[in-house]
C-alpha cells in the first residue's frame, strides 16, 4: 500500500494461548502480518509458579513440552487462517505482560487477545501500559471497516494518528478522527479562558485538529478522513464513537513508561472491539 512504511526486519508479536477467545485475536495477527508482509512470531508465555529458588526439572519439563504442543497447535491454526511465510515459535517464560514486553524489541504491533471483563493486572491492560509498540486487543474481530482515532489536537497524538491512517491505509477503510476537547483539567492555566468561551473554543481547537490530521491526508490521499470535534469529555466522544468502529486507536503518553491514562484504560474496559493503544511522543 503506498505511503505504508515497511520494516524489513519488523514482525507481528502474538501472544497465543490456546484458549477459544484467543481465535479472533490469532485471525487479527495473521491479516496484520499479511497485509504488513512480516513474519508472524507466536509467543506462549509460561509462568514458574514457584519461588525462583525451587528447582523440579521434572515440573518444569512438563510446562514447557506443554507449551510447545500448544505452539505447534497454534501455529498449524495460523496457517490454516493464511499466515505468510514462516511462522515463528517463541516460549518465554515469565508473567505474560512482562514476557511480551521483553520479546517486543523489533516488533511492528503487538497483537494479544482480552474477555470480555478486563481486571486489574490483566494482560491487555499491564502490557499495553509496558510496551514502547502499538498494543492491538482484540476482543470481537468483526465490525465496521471503520477504524476511529482520539485525538487532543497536540503534537503528543501524532503517532496515534500515524498508525491510525496506516491500519486504514493498509485494510482500505475510511478513517475518522474524533476530539473530545472539555477537558479544563488537562490544560495549561493560559488557556483556561476558553472554556467561557465555548464559540471560541470549538474554533481553536478544530484548527488544531486540522493542523494535526493535514500531514497524514497529503500521506494517505487514499484514505477518507473524516474529522469530529465536540465539546465532550475524551471518554464520552469515544464512547459515542467507539461502536462504529472495526478498529479503535488511542494514544497515551504514559504508555511505556508507566500506568495507562485514565482514557485509555477506560476505554480498554468498555470497548467492545479491538483497540489498539499506541505510545505517545512529540511529534
Amino acid at each position: 500500500m503506498e505511503g505504508v512504511e515497511r520494516n524489513q526486519e519488523g514482525h507481528v508479536l502474538f501472544g497465543y494461548d490456546g484458549t477459544a477467545h484467543n481465535d479472533a485475536a490469532l485471525r487479527w495477527a495473521v491479516e496484520e502480518a499479511r497485509l504488513r508482509g512480516v513474519e508472524l512470531v507466536m509467543c506462549h508465555c509460561w509462568h514458574w509458579p514457584y519461588p525462583e529458588e525451587h528447582e523440579d526439572r521434572r515440573c518444569e519439563t512438563i510446562m514447557r513440552r506443554r507449551g510447545e504442543n500448544l505452539l505447534e497447535q497454534g501455529t498449524r491454526r495460523a496457517r490454516e487462517l493464511g499466515a505468510p511465510g514462516t511462522v515463528r515459535r517463541l516460549l518465554a517464560r515469565g508473567p505474560v505482560p512482562e514476557a511480551l514486553h521483553r520479546a517486543s524489541g523489533r516488533a511492528e504491533v503487538i497483537v494479544v487477545g482480552a474477555r470480555e471483563q478486563l481486571d486489574e493486572g490483566s494482560t491487555a491492560l499491564e502490557l499495553s501500559a509496558r510496551a514502547g509498540r502499538p498494543v492491538v486487543v482484540v476482543r470481537d474481530g468483526t465490525g465496521p471497516r471503520r477504524v476511529v482515532a482520539g485525538a487532543d489536537g497536540s503534537a503528543w497524538c501524532d503517532a496515534a494518528l500515524g498508525f491510525a491512517a496506516s491500519e486504514a491505509a493498509l485494510r482500505e477503510w475510511d478513517l475518522h478522527v474524533v476530539y473530545g476537547a472539555w477537558e479544563p483539567g488537562a490544560v495549561a492555566d493560559h488557556e483556561l479562558a476558553l472554556f467561557n468561551d465555548r464559540e471560541l473554543l470549538e474554533k481553536t481547537r478544530t484548527a488544531e485538529l486540522e493542523e494535526a490530521v493535514g500531514p497524514w491526508r497529503e500521506r494517505y490521499p487514499k484514505v477518507e478522513i473524516r474529522v469530529s470535534l465536540t465539546l465532550e469529555r475524551p471518554h464520552e466522544a469515544l464512547c459515542n464513537a467507539a461502536d462504529d468502529a472495526g478498529l479503535l486507536v488511542l494514544g497515551d503518553r504514559s504508555a511505556g513508561t508507566g500506568p495507562l491514562g485514565s482514557t485509555s484504560s477506560e476505554m480498554l474496559r468498555s470497548a467492545r472491539r479491538t483497540v489498539a493503544i499506541v505510545p505517545a511522543r512529540p511529534a
